[in-house]
């Protein structure tokens, strides 16, 4: 599939078969996140493989309650390490935000292309989150995403029906033009 139909095609999924990943695709997830591009290629990132059930469950818990989350058979957990990024975004700010999430939608757009469905999680409990994972003070999580096959296979295959933005709300030729 070419990689913009992929962009249209790739939704948020929040029913999950339980049928695990396979190996392979599994290392292929993996390469997705470990060769995304970061700012000075300081790769401030940690990334957590949740597999186990009962594990699972308490991730879905501490992220106010999703637990559909649970049923997905890995649910990834994405940090980043601030003090490891790099400091002067836009002449100030720290990358690991941004460099995570780079790194995360590559994740999910291979997630998609081996029929595998995501679904970006922001909304959680860091503090109990880190204490379940043991996650240290200086990490910061950014998101989370289970990732497993969709209950339904069709979910991934039909063009996205959300409205999206007309160019005009978005672009401008090279000047601030709204």
């Amino acid at each position: 599939m070419v990689l913009l139909e992929m962009i249209k095609k790739r939704r948020s999924v929040r029913k999950y078969r339980s049928a695990p990943i396979p190996d392979p695709v599994l290392e292929r997830l993996k390469e997705s996140i470990r060769w995304a591009p970061s700012a000075c290629n300081y790769q401030p990132w940690r990334f957590i493989l949740v597999n186990d059930p009962e594990n699972r469950k308490q991730v879905a818990i501490t992220s106010r309650r999703q637990m559909w989350m649970a049923d997905a058979p890995l649910i990834i957990v994405a940090c980043g390490i601030p003090a490891e990024a790099y400091k002067l975004m836009g002449g100030y700010g720290n990358s690991a935000d941004i460099d995570v999430t780079i790194a995360l939608d590559h994740l999910t757009l291979v997630a998609a292309e081996e029929g595998l469905g995501t679904c970006w999680i922001g909304a959680f409990d860091e503090t109990a989150l880190k204490k379940l994972l043991d996650i240290p003070l200086h990490a910061k999580i950014i998101a989370l995403t289970p990732v497993g096959f969709p209950s339904d296979p069709r979910a991934l295959m039909e063009p996205s029906r959300k409205r999206r933005k007309e160019y005009s709300e978005i672009f401008a030729q090279e000047k601030w033009g709204w």
